[in-house]
């Protein structure tokens, strides 16, 4: 009887590692392919004339349709948000700069949020705030439903798709376009 109840801890101890080991493997594959499918997205290959040069000429407007400048913060907001924004795929892809691997690795994606805290300023037609020692660029509207003050008290986090978004987790559903900003 003994035996059988040290074969059975035995065995639920060995389950237990089994499935903590699967989980670490899972996570590191994927923060592997993360990792690969930003490389492949070509980030050594644009120079940051090039950036800039696509950043000068509102790339993201160009193809695809896209979002227009604006004068004020509140124009900057969408009246009917699901069919004013647009991804990056449908702008005719991320052109701009890119954040390097290691600093994008220690405070970009999901499990760095942030609040923006004070009401992004206006520069060259669309909101622009800082993080983790970048500036971006808001290229797509906001959406009608969030609050005035969404950037003060709701958390977001920056991550890459083929292109830079600023996700609220509040939001799952909504990604905006955003742009590193030179």
């Amino acid at each position: 009887m003994k035996i059988n109840r040290k074969a059975s801890a035995a065995g639920a101890i060995m389950l237990f590692g089994t499935m903590i080991l699967a989980y670490a493997q899972d996570q590191q594959s994927e923060k592997q392919s993360k990792g690969d499918k930003r490389e492949k997205a070509g980030q050594p290959q644009r120079t940051q004339q090039q950036a800039l040069a696509w950043q000068e000429q509102q790339g993201w407007v160009q193809q695809g349709g896209g979002w227009q400048r604006h004068e004020t913060w509140q124009q900057g907001r969408a009246s009917r948000w699901q069919s004013e924004h647009r991804n990056w795929a449908q702008r005719g892809g991320y052109g701009g700069s890119y954040i390097p691997e290691a600093a994008f690795g220690l405070h970009f994606g999901r499990q760095h949020s942030f609040r923006i805290l004070s009401r992004p300023a206006m520069y060259l037609g669309y909101p622009r705030f800082e993080y983790g020692g970048f500036s971006f660029l808001m290229v797509d509207p906001w959406p009608e439903y969030w609050a005035d003050n969404w950037y003060a008290f709701d958390d977001v986090y920056v991550d890459y798709d083929d292109g830079y978004y600023l996700y609220n987790p509040s939001y799952p559903q909504v990604k905006l376009a955003i742009a590193v900003a030179l």
